[in-house]
């Protein structure tokens, strides 16, 4: 389970039917990404990411600590 995708849409107050609404895909997609039963495209990657104020390419890190996503999402 990506737990750092599941942390940063709750400390955004955003249920999964809302960033997948916002993002334009299906809530049952952002589920399956989320769960990591599914990998997203760079495209839909992208779009979370600006829902999520993330850096996109952490979806394609082959192993992310909290610490990681952590330090991509304090500001600079």
């Amino acid at each position: 389970m990506r737990k750092w995708l599941t942390s940063k849409r709750n400390e955004l107050n955003l249920t999964q039917e809302e960033v997948a609404n916002k993002a334009e895909i299906a809530r049952t997609t952002y589920a399956m990404i989320e769960q990591e039963n599914r990998t997203p495209s760079v495209n839909v990657a992208k779009r979370i990411a600006k829902v999520l104020d993330i850096d996109w390419t952490i979806f394609f890190e082959e192993e992310c600590h909290n610490s990681c996503s952590e330090s991509r999402n304090k500001p600079a």
